[in-house]
Formats: C-alpha cells, structure tokens, sequence
C-alpha cells in the first residue's frame, strides 16, 4: 500500500472519529440506539494487510474511543475481535479474485457480499460492547434490543457512506 493511500486512510480515520465523538456519540434515540460509525474505519481496511498490522490497528482505533467514552477498555476489546473475525469472514464472502483488489467497497466485492460483511461485523462488535458494557445477563433482553437498533442505523450509515463513495 502505497503513501497515498494510508493518507487517505488516515484521513477518513480522522474524519470518522470526530464524526463519532461530535455527532454520533450525541445521537441517542430513547436510550436504546448508539449508533458506533466508527468502525468504519475498520471495515474499509485494505484485505492484504496483515493479521498483526489489522489487530494492533483495531487496539488503536478501539483504545482511541475508549478514552473519548470514558469505557475503560470496551471498544478496545471489540474492537480487536471484529478484527480478528474479519479475516476468515472476508474468506468465507470474497473470491479470490475480488481478493486481489485490496480495496473493500460495493464496488469490489458486490452489495451482496458487502452486506452481509458488514451486518455480521457490526452485529458482533455491537453486541460485544453492549454486553461488556451490562455485564449481567439480567440485562440480555436490553441488550439485544440495543445491539439490533444501533445496528441497523450504524450499517445504514455505512452502507450509505458506501454508496456516495462509489460514485
């Protein structure tokens, strides 16, 4: 991956974050959606980095909103699992051939795929954080509900971010 590109990654990184912490961090429809776009940031990674690179990236992206949610290590940890789970669900919905093109878009890998990509990710780091965030099972039914809402809005989000970019 050449300058230009980790520029821009770094860039829409920035971008994201802030749109995070200044807008969605705000947004918090009858307590129950916390839309987290921030894993976008994620998502979007080039497919041909390395295992190590994509965990350490995840620990970053995950520890810097830890410390903009006061979360004590949340983001962080679902951060690293949805990067860990990453790589054999790109195996599982991309080709090989899609995987020669680093680029992940719904351009590269089709709607289908990226669909179901980003619902499964985004799916399990919700649901992670909302979990580690209750840490109680008195609370699953809750949690669900959460996860499922701010689910939604966030991969709409994405997938709408994905849309514009494409164009």
């Amino acid at each position: 991956m050449d300058w230009t590109n980790w520029l821009k990654q770094f860039g829409r990184y920035v971008v994201v974050m802030l749109l995070q912490v200044f807008l969605f961090d705000q947004l918090q429809f009858f307590g129950v959606c916390h839309p987290y776009v921030y894993v976008l940031c994620l998502l979007m990674l080039p497919i041909t980095m390395r295992p190590s690179t994509d965990m350490l990236i995840g620990a970053g992206v995950g520890l810097m909103m830890d410390i903009f949610c006061n979360s004590l290590g949340i983001h962080m940890a679902s951060c690293v699992l949805i990067m860990y789970i990453r790589r054999y669900l790109l195996g599982l919905l991309v080709n090989d051939r899609d995987r020669l093109n680093e680029q992940i878009s719904l351009h590269a890998i089709g709607f289908i795929a990226m669909l179901q990509y980003v619902v499964i990710l985004v799916f399990i780091h919700h649901l992670t954080v909302f979990a580690l965030a209750a840490w109680s099972w008195r609370h699953f039914g809750f949690v669900l509900l959460e996860t499922f809402v701010s689910s939604t809005l966030t991969v709409l989000v994405i997938l709408g971010y994905n849309a514009l970019r494409n164009k």
